[in-house]
This record gives structure tokens, C-alpha cells and sequence, in this order.
């Protein structure tokens, strides 16, 4: 009976949605999968599903439209490591309209005022697909992959200008792109004639994966190192690009591989004390003979992956792994003003401070790792 009932208030909304944008101009938008959908010309109200789409509307500037949110935006967390919510407290305010990493709830979504227009979806494969999706509640879904900004950026770059299409932020989906390849192509002209034997060898551990992780989750196409062309411990030339995307590291590894500089991601942080990577290099005696860990040459990052990736900290890290391993390149950069220009241009203001705040003051930082015995 409930799911007749469903099926019947989906019908009648999809009417009365049809009715509604009938008198409007209308056009044709194709998602990331290819799927065609028609949706009014002037979209005011949305929602977005799935981890990171809701930044990404962020970054185009139109989270004015959300009508609700999903319910990772009104829980709190020890720390929050996404710059587009700290810009944006009101998102706790707004109703919710299902859980986390796309799993939505029909009913919630069929009961919103303003009742949204179109649906972004991030990670098509959680929750309810495309279809099914539509099915329920009679809205366009419109499918965005989320890429990165290694092996998938031109993924990431379709999905900021389909969204900025449906949404009449075209013009500064262009921007973003611009703004980013400018700042990439400025990086790696920085770097790009260092001698190897200049170059240290590195390694980022404390990655987060679907959460916080400990010392041992690594990003082996780390962008910021590929960018400023650095030399990445994890990285391997004989893997397939899905076994890049994201690794567990063994302990004997990291011993063998004995990188001259570490450098921690500080979402570890969110991980009970005895978790975080912070805390074994305190008090693992199995790291006591690593090179940088004798040396003190560990340091603290920006978050790279808290509800998928945050482009703006990728580029951030970057501009502060270049000052620190080559300063003679990087002779005119401050990278806390940098970082702070570049969360103005993606969230729309500079928080810098505000980041660095919720990770106890240690982001750009020398971590104490000494030995506890």
C-alpha cells in the first residue's frame, strides 16, 4: 500500500512539475553519462546528492538555490575539513532530504518547499540510480562525475559546465577552469627544471578515504606533488590508474622506502588519538629510524579528501610544498595569502585562518614527532 501510494504522489508531482515548467523555455541537458534531460531555461531551486556536490554548486556560486541538504551538512564533527561549509553555516539550517553519500529519501524530497527542479547527483551508483530516482519523485536527475585532478580533471571540468549550464553559471565555470590550469601551468613552470638529485624524496600519509585514516593511506597521484614535480614515494609508473587513485601503504614499506620528508594530511586528526597518524609517528617505535622523523621534517597539510575532493586545498598544499622544497622557486609566494586568494576565488572567501583554527594550528606547519618511549 505504501509503495502504491508512493508510486501515485510521484505521479501526480511529475504532472504538476510538467505543468509548471510548461510555460517556460525548456532545454536539453546531457549529464556526465550521457542521459538527455529537459529542464527549464531558468532553474531556481535544486538539490544536490552525493559527496562533493554540493561544493561544487559552491564553487559556481549558486548555493542560494538548494531547497534542502543532505545530512552530512548538519552534523558536527571534531573538525570540519571543507572550506565551502565553513563559508556556508547557513546549510545546517536548511531541511534534510536524505542521508549522506546519496542515499536519498523519495518521501523527504517529494515533501520540499520550494519543490526542486532539476536533482545534481554525485557517484550515481549510491542510493537510488538516475532512474529510479526520477521515477520517484519526477525530477531530472542530472548525473555529474566528480573526477580530480590527476588522471580525471577533464571529468571534473565537464561536470562544473554542465552544472554551470543548468544553473546560468556558465561564465564562471569557465573561470574556474581557467583559474585552475593558469595556477597548474604557473606550478609546474616553476618546477619543471629542477635537477633530481635537487629533489627530496616524499611521502604524504593520514589521506582520508571514506574518513579519517592513519599513516599508512596515501594518495599515490598525490596531485599537489605532481604538480610542483616532486618526488613521491608511493607513486609507481607500472600501476594501472584505478590502483593510483588510493592506497594502504605496509608499515615495512614506508620503512624501506625512508622518506627524507613526510608530510601529514591533518583529516587523520578526526581519528581517535591512537588512530591518527600524528600519534604513530609519536609513538611507533617502528618509525623511529625514518630519516624525517629524526630529522623533524614532518609537516602539516589542508585536508585533501573530506566528502570528496577539495580542489581548492589541492592547490593551496601545492603552492606551500613548492616554498618549502624549493624556496628559491617560490621566492615571491606567501602560501597562507596564496591559500587564502585561492579559497576567495572557489568559496568566496579567504579562510585560511578559520582552516587552520579547526585543525589545532598545525596546517603549514613543522609537527613535533619526537619519540615517546
Amino acid at each position: 500500500m505504501k509503495i502504491l501510494k508512493q508510486t501515485f504522489l510521484s505521479f501526480i508531482l511529475l504532472i504538476f512539475f510538467s505543468l509548471t515548467v510548461s510555460g517556460t523555455q525548456k532545454i536539453k541537458i546531457a549529464d556526465s553519462l550521457g542521459r538527455v534531460n529537459v529542464i527549464p531555461s531558468e532553474v531556481k531551486h535544486v538539490i544536490c546528492s552525493g559527496s562533493g556536490a554540493l561544493r561544487l554548486l559552491t564553487y559556481l556560486g549558486a548555493q542560494d538555490k538548494i531547497t534542502a541538504v543532505d545530512d552530512i551538512e548538519v552534523k558536527k564533527n571534531i573538525f570540519d575539513a571543507r572550506p565551502y561549509a565553513l563559508v556556508n553555516p547557513q546549510f545546517k539550517k536548511y531541511p534534510i532530504f536524505g542521508e549522506f553519500r546519496g542515499f536519498d529519501n523519495p518521501e523527504l524530497i517529494l515533501g520540499l518547499k520550494p519543490f526542486p527542479e532539476i536533482i545534481f547527483k554525485i557517484y550515481s551508483a549510491s542510493g537510488y540510480n538516475a532512474v529510479e530516482l526520477e521515477d520517484k519523485t519526477g525530477i531530472p536527475v542530472i548525473v555529474l562525475n566528480y573526477g580530480d585532478l590527476s588522471y580525471n580533471k577533464e571529468e571534473f571540468y565537464k561536470s562544473l559546465r554542465i552544472m554551470g549550464k543548468c544553473v546560468g553559471k556558465e561564465k564562471k565555470a569557465k573561470e574556474l577552469i581557467n583559474f585552475i590550469n593558469q595556477t597548474i601551468d604557473d606550478l609546474n613552470k616553476r618546477t619543471h627544471g629542477i635537477p633530481e638529485n635537487k629533489k627530496k624524496k616524499c611521502y604524504i600519509g593520514g589521506v582520508a578515504q571514506r574518513g579519517p585514516q592513519a599513516f599508512h593511506s596515501t594518495e599515490p597521484a598525490y596531485p599537489p606533488f605532481k604538480m610542483i614535480n616532486a618526488v613521491n614515494l608511493a607513486f609507481d609508473k607500472n600501476k594501472s590508474i584505478k590502483e593510483l587513485a588510493h592506497a594502504y601503504i605496509a608499515k615495512e614499506m614506508i620503512i624501506q622506502w625512508d622518506p627524507e620528508i613526510i608530510f601529514i594530511d591533518l583529516a587523520t586528526l578526526q581519528s581517535e588519538s591512537k588512530g591518527n597518524a600524528l600519534y604513530e609517528l609519536k609513538n611507533d617505535p617502528a618509525y623511529k629510524e625514518l630519516s624525517a622523523v629524526k630529522k623533524g621534517e614532518v609537516y602539516g597539510l589542508l585536508p585533501y579528501n573530506w566528502y570528496s575532493i577539495n580542489y581548492e586545498s589541492i592547490l593551496a598544499n601545492a603552492y606551500y610544498l613548492g616554498k618549502l622544497l624549493y624556496p628559491e622557486n617560490f621566492k615571491d609566494i606567501d602560501p597562507v595569502k596564496k591559500a587564502d586568494e585561492i579559497f576567495a576565488f572557489f568559496v568566496g572567501k579567504p579562510v585560511f585562518r578559520e582552516m587552520d583554527n579547526e585543525f589545532d594550528n598545525l596546517v603549514f606547519k613543522k609537527l613535533k614527532v619526537e619519540i615517546r618511549n
